[in-house]
């Protein structure tokens, strides 16, 4: 099979993404100042691959130094990570600042620029504070949202000047999700409708936030931006049959146009109040927030994208005595021959990365946008290291390496995308599965004290960066 070479646009970013949850670890951390993570992971934590959680994660709170420096070594340009919220503050209510752990942030966010690498900022990746859903239920309560754009404030101003790249969160459709619409997380209650207003308050949120990011004029001081980092899944329908179509086009209205209509477009698909006041799982809001939602929409979206998703028009009747889940319109499909990553259980279809760039450009206004999540996790990785100790992951270069061929081939037919970020930097934990699959490009070894060694996968992003050349298979790619 011969092979070819795609051009990497010299501006185009190749970096590397986490989260302050999966890599930090509790050190420093007071009693207070559980997120919701630590939560679960305290409440139920027989669920966690062999019992590792966020307590260690990879340590990046006393590492961080040395994991900057293999970024450097690496090539990485850009890095994005989170500032964990229930630890930045001492008392949500008056926000309080945590001076130890503010310090903490300020330290790495120095030794990045003097790295030459950009930070790119999350103000929430699933660290809401445990206290405050314990107490207000979390993103149900808008006084929860009034308390978030708190916290963004002193965010702002302690670190405005050095960041460039804020969002205020990553997947946010994703907690209540698991929680409130499947029940197969922490605390495992199945209830539509919080569903929807948790889905609700987040948009607030976003808007608020982007109203406060403008009043503090930090895109006119610093030439800063501000966004959301989503996961739409790219949804294909089984066949081109009528019922199944509306199944697909159901399902991207519940699980994707959701949250990308109203941060891009700033308002809701009508269709979808029709639908929720029809299950009456409506969420409360007022004409005002719905206006601040209008007006505050964000300067550009990072998109997270792993898998296709595949569904078929219903074949079984939805029973009538269960509450409402928008699976009322659908049924999952899986592909037969579909390539699969048996170790997560999950399709391989490249071809997300193209039809995603031209939805964005067709649909969605051509905004700016880039890959803030993509990756390849393996279990017993350990089991392909050679005679000098390193992880041989072509699977993983592979797998990259056919996700940004379809990418670039997005942004030469003009879609909008600036960036890859690979998921990611380090091996770190996960919910549920913590250590069992591995994702980085630097090993983190947890037998031998957490040492970090990079993988075969981070010697070849180095030299993509270096070279700005991507070669790839030429098989059913169209050039």
């Amino acid at each position: 099979m011969e092979s070819f070479s795609i051009k990497v646009p010299s501006q185009f970013i190749l970096g590397a993404a986490a989260s302050a949850w999966q890599t930090e670890g509790w050190s420093g951390k007071k009693e207070t100042q559980d997120s919701y993570l630590d939560l679960w992971y305290k409440n139920n934590k027989h669920v966690w691959h062999n019992g590792y959680g966020p307590g260690v994660a990879t340590d990046f709170y006393h590492r961080y130094k040395e994991d900057i420096a293999l970024m450097k070594e690496i090539g990485l340009t850009h890095f994005r990570t989170s500032i964990n919220w229930s630890r930045f503050l001492l008392d949500y209510e008056n926000a309080i600042v945590d001076e130890e752990y503010a310090a903490y942030v300020e330290s790495f966010l120095l030794e990045l620029r003097k790295n030459e690498i950009e930070p790119m900022i999350c103000l929430e990746h699933y660290e809401l504070p445990a206290l405050l859903l314990e107490k207000y239920g979390g993103w149900g309560s808008k006084y929860v949202v009034g308390l978030f754009v708190k916290y963004a404030e002193k965010v702002f101003s302690r670190y405005g000047h050095f960041v460039k790249n804020w969002f205020t969160f990553n997947e946010p459709i994703v907690v209540q999700t698991r929680v409130y619409l499947d029940a197969i997380r922490y605390p495992f209650e199945q209830n539509t409708k919080k569903w929807m207003q948790w889905n609700y308050n987040k948009i607030l949120a976003t808007a608020k936030v982007v109203e406060l990011f403008k009043q503090k004029g930090l895109k006119e001081k610093y030439g800063a931006k501000i966004g959301v980092i989503l996961n739409p899944e790219v949804t294909y329908a089984r066949s081109t049959a009528l019922h199944d179509q509306e199944a697909a086009r159901m399902y991207d209205l519940f699980f994707n146009k959701i949250f990308m209509d109203p941060s891009i477009k700033g308002e809701y698909p009508p269709e979808l109040f029709e639908l929720m006041e029809k299950h009456e799982i409506i969420f409360e809001y007022t004409a005002e927030e719905l206006r601040t939602i209008k007006e505050n929409t964000v300067d550009y979206v990072g998109l997270n994208l792993y898998f296709p998703h595949r569904v078929k028009g219903r074949t079984t009747s939805w029973k009538e005595s269960a509450p409402f889940h928008p699976a009322y319109y659908y049924e999952m499909f899986e592909l037969p021959g579909r390539k699969m990553n048996p170790f997560r259980g999950w399709e391989v279809f490249p071809q997300i990365m193209f039809d995603m760039a031209i939805r964005m450009k067709e649909e969605y206004g051509n905004i700016e946008w880039f890959i803030a999540e993509n990756g390849i996790g393996v279990e017993n990785e350990y089991r392909n290291k050679n005679g000098e100790n390193i992880i041989q992951d072509d699977y993983r270069i592979e797998f990259i390496s056919e996700h940004l061929k379809w990418l670039l081939k997005g942004v030469e037919q003009g879609s909008n995308c600036t960036g890859y970020m690979l998921w990611a930097f380090t091996d770190n934990v996960s919910p549920m599965n913590a250590f069992k699959n591995r994702y980085g490009l630097v090993e983190i070894n947890l037998e031998e004290n957490r040492n970090r060694r990079m993988k075969k996968s981070a010697y070849w992003y180095r030299e993509l960066i270096r070279n700005r050349e991507l070669k790839v298979r030429d098989d059913d790619f169209v050039k």
